[in-house]
């Protein structure tokens, strides 16, 4: 691979963003569509270092990145996950295998579980009134940086 640091210095800025973004959200509860922007902007030329053939590599991770998208979109419609969430995994997706977007999927909903019970608890626990929000955006960058913290992990396997 000629470009092998270049794609390892794109996938530390992805492991930044979802570092900012969870910040973010624990203090805001919202995730910014500049930062989705650039996790999403900063996916073609990941895919170009890291030589990913247009079909079907590219064009399955698209796929799978529009599919993670509508099956949020629901999710948000219904009022379990804030736009910014569904566009961050999404956006996420556009990095991943379809196989790796699924571990990530199934990490960040154990994690967005933990991480509801740990609000609700905290909420009930300080007799608050109305509906708990759920800093999800956490959940997001836990499952990606576990997803990429392994790749790196395997190098050396």
């Amino acid at each position: 691979m000629t470009n092998g640091a270049f794609t390892e210095i794109l996938l530390a800025i992805l492991a930044i963003l979802l570092v900012v973004a969870a910040v973010i959200d624990v203090r805001t509860f919202t995730i910014s569509n500049r930062l989705n922007l650039a996790v999403a902007g900063l996916a073609p030329l990941y895919w170009w270092s890291a030589h990913l053939p247009l079909w079907p590599d590219v064009g399955l991770q698209i796929a799978v990145a529009a599919a993670v998208f509508c099956l949020f979109a629901i999710a948000f419609y219904v009022g379990m996950m804030g736009g910014g969430d569904v566009k961050l995994a999404a956006a996420l997706a556009l990095w991943f295998s379809p196989m790796s977007t699924l571990r990530f999927l199934v990490i960040m909903s154990i994690a967005g579980g933990l991480l509801t019970l740990v609000v609700v608890a905290l909420h009930r626990m300080r007799k608050k009134q109305g509906k708990p929000e759920v800093p999800y955006g956490v959940a997001i960058a836990f499952g990606g940086l576990i997803i990429l913290i392994q790749r790196f992990l395997n190098q050396f396997a």
